[in-house]
Order: structure tokens, then sequence, then C-alpha cells
């Protein structure tokens, strides 16, 4: 940033604080402003893009101690001045600089003085425009300045399905090997990332932290899958049951078994549907859902085998799958 600019630019106005804003107003205002008008938020607009360098440019400066104090000890040594390119006599370049030559001649502005006032500017490094950190950015967007977010870091866990379902605070380990807890929300899903909010990796320029990504996996359940909020099973059911109908017992994700009524004729891949025995979540609590499935038994003795034999005897002479060929053929 050329010098001009410091006197220039009301970077307090820029952002709209007061000269003695706090540390922590500037920061909570620069962040909302940033994300306002960040480019990734106003895509192809060009007056965004321009403003929100602005606002870097302004937050780069106010939030650094030194140059912040650099800042407002040149604006008021100015008082308005303005570099021109006068000579002598003409006021501008020379009337600002005047306060460093007092006591060298006068208003005469002589080596020594050109050398206090970049001093104040490039303490311990060069003096000249440009150099150290005058006129430097901080990283953000682009090279416009302001603080950059510190990188995030990937952690795994792997659940038992019940867990996953009903949520539970669990102990991780992090990269320096420190141990830190979190809580695993109810319905979690296998592949869902969780994100630890600034509990990442710190910026490199004063900015937040980054963020701590936990990817879970589920271990598959012996019974039961999810379907949504839903919970799923294949209940077996015999012939006669099917047949006649029954009432059986059904169970539960950690909990009691339930009973269900299997109304006569039911086939096989009917739904039977148990209100509110799901997932629970924030977002609302899912059924459990029993699909039935007709099991054929594999071994008959003599008697059983004689009595189907007689019933399919005197069974409707329909063929099921009538309907199928028809389709078929269409």
């Amino acid at each position: 940033m050329a010098s001009q600019d410091w006197f220039d630019k009301d970077f307090y106005a820029v952002l709209g604080v007061a000269k003695d804003v706090s540390d922590a107003d500037l920061k909570k205002t620069y962040r909302k402003l940033a994300r306002q008008y960040h480019p990734d938020s106003n895509p192809g607009d060009a007056a965004a893009e321009a403003r929100f360098k602005e606002i870097s440019e302004a937050y780069s400066v106010l939030s650094d101690k030194e140059q912040r104090e650099e800042y407002d000890q040149m604006r008021a040594m100015g008082s308005g001045a303005r570099f021109t390119a006068g000579g002598a006599g003409a006021g501008g370049f020379e009337d600002v600089f005047s306060r460093f030559g007092q006591g060298r001649g006068g208003s005469q502005f002589d080596a020594g003085g050109f050398e206090d006032f970049f001093t104040m500017f490039d303490r311990g490094g060069s003096s000249s425009f440009g150099s150290g950190r005058f006129g430097q950015t901080s990283g953000g967007y682009r090279g416009f300045g302001g603080p950059t977010k510190g990188a995030d870091v990937t952690a795994r866990t792997t659940l038992d399905f019940a867990t996953a379902v009903g949520g539970e605070t669990i102990t991780l380990q992090g990269e320096d090997g420190k141990p830190f807890k979190v809580k695993i929300p109810a319905g979690v899903a296998d592949g869902q990332k969780i994100r630890l909010r600034g509990r990442g990796r710190p910026s490199p320029d004063g900015g937040e932290a980054g963020d701590i990504v936990v990817q879970v996996s589920v271990r598959p359940h012996p019974v039961f899958t999810r379907d949504g909020l839903n919970l799923r099973l294949t209940v077996p059911i015999t012939f006669t049951e099917a047949v006649l109908g029954a009432t059986i017992e059904v169970p539960t994700l950690g909990g009691d078994p339930v009973r269900l009524r299997v109304a006569p004729g039911t086939p096989s891949g009917r739904v039977l549907r148990v209100k509110g025995r799901g997932v629970h979540t924030q977002k609302g609590t899912g059924d459990l859902l029993a699909e039935v499935q007709v099991a054929v038994p594999a071994h008959l003795d003599d008697a059983a085998k004689e009595a189907l034999e007689r019933f399919q005897e005197l069974e409707p002479k329909e063929n099921p799958r009538a309907e199928l060929m028809a389709k078929a053929r269409n």
C-alpha cells in the first residue's frame, strides 16, 4: 500500500467502527462484512469484490496492534495533508515532514528527517516504501488481505449400529495424541461427517482456527437396517400363519418385542408398521417396518405331506402366475 493511501483512506469508516473500537468488536464487524461481500457469495459482482478488498485491507491494518498504532500516528500527524509534487514552500510533502526536521534548520528536510519518517513504518528494516510490513497483506481471498482460516483436521471412527441410532458421546484421539470428546447425534448415518468448529489447526495469521471433521462409519446390524428414520427388518412367518392369520412377536432395537397381527391371506413382502419404534432425532421419529416372508419348510414328515396333498386337491384351481404371463405377453 502506497503512503498516500494511509492519508487518503479512513479504515475506521470503511469498517464502520469508532476509532476506539475494541479488538473483539473489530473482529466481529469484519467477519460480518466479509461474509456479506465475499466474492464466493457474490460471483461476478465486481462492486462486491472491490468492497471486500477494501474491508480486508482495512482489517489487515487495524487488527495488527503495531500497524494500527502507526496508522493512527500518521493520520494524526498528517491532519489532512497530502503528498504533492510541489517544491519547497508549496506545502504538501514538505509540510508533513517538517516535524521531523525540527531542530535541523526549521522546515528544511534533511536526510536524517527522511530516515526518521520511514523508521516509523519499518522499524528494524529497510527505509523504502513497500518493504517490511509496510504495504503487505496477510493472506485472504486472492491476496486481498485479511486473516486466513486454519486447516481442518480429519478424524475417523466406526460405531456399532445401536450407538449410531441412539447417539452417544465418545472419545477419540487427536493428531497430537491427546483425547477429545465428540457428541454423536442420534441417527447419524454411515458415511456422515461431524464438524467440530474451531478445534482444528490454528490460523497462521490470527484468523479463525480450522475444524475437526469426524467421518463416521457404521457397522451393519444382523437384523435391522436403516431407511431414513425408519428401521427395517424381515420377519419369517409360516405358511399356515400367512393363510389363516396369526399374532406374532417382532424384535425392536434395544427394547422389548412388540406383538403384530398378521391378517389371513398375508403374502410374502407385505410390510407391517409399528409406529414410533424407529430412529428418534430432533427432526422427527421413524417407525419400525416389518416385512413378512413366508417360510417354506425344508422337511415334512409323512403325515404333514399327506395333509398338504389333500389340501392341494381342494385348493382353488387358479394359476397365480396367469396375470404375470399376460403382462409379459403384452
